[in-house]
């Protein structure tokens, strides 16, 4: 959950923890109950790290880069069609006929965010703010990280001040939750 080093850092050891569980997705045989355990993993930490992002990482993009609210909006938007995929298929069992057909548009449409981030968002964020803002960014986004949610929840705020009022209850809810279902363990 927490990697550490600076916020760029941080979430990109998170995307490449994301390209690993899609990869043992694609490796475990279709209907089986670990794709689902895949999926479970997969939206934890998919909505644990965009929690961090928003509450973080988009107010500093809007704060500290040229255009960054038309870049934080895209972000969220990005974000916005992931939540919907992930709740989506928390709806769905891996026999479903449409289980993978989710899975692979959610893997399409991370991909893409993903990239973006990594070729466009991060090096601005490098180039144009200072590395100790960035630690101390790193170090925000792993905490928010342990307080988050684990499941999706659409119709939550995703820009502050509400969503960092909120999402530690929703987080502390999702955890009882995963915890009485073995969800995640």
């Amino acid at each position: 959950m927490g990697h550490g080093g600076d916020v760029i850092a941080e979430l990109t050891t998170d995307h490449r923890e994301v390209d690993d569980l899609f990869k043992q997705f694609s490796d475990t045989p279709p209907g089986s109950e670990d794709r689902k355990r895949l999926v479970d993993a997969l939206t934890i930490e998919l909505v644990r790290h965009s929690v961090a992002e928003e509450e973080y990482l988009y107010p500093a993009v809007r704060e500290h880069l040229k255009e960054g609210d038309a870049l934080a909006d895209k972000e969220l938007a990005d974000h916005a069609r992931v939540e919907q995929l992930l709740d989506d298929l928390q709806q769905r069992e891996p026999g479903d006929l449409d289980f993978d057909r989710l899975v692979v548009k959610l893997r399409t449409e991370v991909t893409a965010h993903v990239e973006d981030e990594e070729k466009n968002l991060f090096p601005q964020l490098r180039n144009g703010v200072h590395s100790y803002v960035l630690e101390e960014l790193g170090n925000k986004v792993r905490q928010a990280k342990k307080t988050a949610p684990t499941r999706p929840h659409p119709s939550a705020p995703s820009t502050p001040p509400a969503n960092k009022l909120l999402a530690p209850g929703l987080g502390m809810v999702d955890r009882v939750r995963d915890y009485l279902s073995g969800r995640g363990q």
